[in-house]
Parts: structure tokens; sequence; C-alpha cells
């Protein structure tokens, strides 16, 4: 899990998907299933990912009552992903209640998988945190609280923004999970993000692992562009 660069598998459904990954075929995978893609195929789209033998970040941010959220991990822990998220704003009984069904739902013999809490998403600024969730203390505060609470519900870490990271595994340990979207080459677009930050930005703040989208999967020559983003991520320069 550390040090990991996933792909954002941001594609409405599965024909999509196999033809991205033609290129890759040499390549072990940590790729990232979110809504659109798990709604559009379902499990079969897990199963599929796990034949080649690619790692998997189930990204569904479950947020609901803590029965629901426990029933709901049971099931999702026997596809046999990787990494598994909720939205803290659940609080502490729902997450505790995440790792309860994940415990439950994973086959006699499998590693259990990890479990992140989303904080603020990175598309959140500050003036929305403080006047449409009405929250009185600044966007950084809030991650921290909310990293916090993870730690305590028995949850592996957290996802947050390049810029919190560093303030999060000061006060809760390196070895707590910090996942960071919003990642974007120097001279790529934000879009709809707002908290971006670069690779090598995200390395020196000690960030446990990036998700990388669009920058991959839009790009002219994704396994380029894929080889170019771990190497600065990893420190590489040719």
């Amino acid at each position: 899990m550390k040090d990991s660069l996933i792909i954002a598998l941001d594609f409405p459904g599965k024909s999509q998907v196999m033809e991205f990954l033609k290129p890759f075929e040499q390549e072990q995978l940590f790729v990232k299933v979110g809504m659109e893609l798990f709604y559009a195929e379902g499990p079969s789209i897990i199963e599929e990912l796990k034949k080649q033998n690619h790692k998997i970040f189930l990204d569904l941010k479950l947020h609901d009552i803590p029965n629901t959220v426990k029933s709901a991990m049971k099931v999702l822990a026997g596809l046999n992903c990787d990494l598994v998220n909720v939205h803290a704003a659940g609080g502490l009984e729902m997450m505790a209640a995440a790792i309860e069904g994940l415990d439950a739902g994973t086959p006699s013999g499998l590693k259990r998988p990890d479990c992140i809490a989303v904080t603020q998403l990175t598309s959140t600024s500050e003036i929305q945190v403080n006047s449409e969730q009405l929250i009185g203390v600044s966007l950084q505060e809030s991650v921290l609280n909310y990293a916090a609470l993870a730690k305590k519900s028995g949850l592996n870490g957290v996802v947050c923004s390049p810029y919190e990271a560093r303030f999060i595994q000061g006060q809760l340990g390196t070895e707590f999970l910090t996942v960071t979207p919003g990642i974007r080459p120097a001279a790529s677009s934000q879009q709809d993000q707002k908290r971006t930050a670069t690779p090598e930005f995200a390395r020196e703040q000690g960030i446990s692992a990036i998700v990388v989208g669009r920058p991959i999967t839009r790009a002219a020559n994704p396994l380029e562009s894929y080889l170019k983003i771990k190497n600065e991520w990893k420190g590489v320069y040719q």
C-alpha cells in the first residue's frame, strides 16, 4: 500500500476499461474502481481486474447508519479488494461498524481490506466548509478532526488533499495511511479539483499513496504518462 500510484478507472463500462488496460499487460497496477464503473458493471468488474492480477481500491465512500454500513462492508469484503472507504462524516460508530463488517465478511485465510475515510473532498474549498457545511473551523482543522476520529475508530487511514497529509502524519503517525487524489503533473489542468498538487510535491510530503485519473486515462499515450508520473512520484529522473 505504501508508495502506491493508484490509477482511477473513471470509465462508464468494462469495454472502455479493458481497452485502456491493453498497453499495461506487463504492469501490475493498483487501480481505483469508483461509483460510475461499479454501478454499471457490479462485482464482475472486480473479478475481471483481479484475474489480471491488479490491486483494487473500491471507492464507494459509504455513508449511512452504522448497521447499514456494517452489512454493506460485510458484502464488499467478499470481493477480495485491497482497499475500501467510508465518509468520516458518518462518525465514530459508523466507521467502527465498517471495520466490524469487513472483519465478518473477509473469507478465511485472506487479508481484510484496508479501510480509509474520506475527510473533505479535494473539490471542497474553505468557503464551502464554512458557508455550506457550517463548520466553524478551518478546512485543515476539519480534516485533522476527521482523521483523528478515523484512527480512533480503527481505520487504516484517510483520503485527504496533499496539503493536509504532513499534519495528519505528524499527529497520528506515519503508519496511518494518507491517500491523496487531485494529483496532477505540473502542466495539467486542475479540472474540477480545487486542492491539487504535483507527484513530486506529494512525495516530499511523505504521502502514502496518490490517486491519478485523467492525466493518465485521457493522455494520448496512457502508458507513457503513467510511467512518467510514476517516476516523478518515486523520485526517479532520467
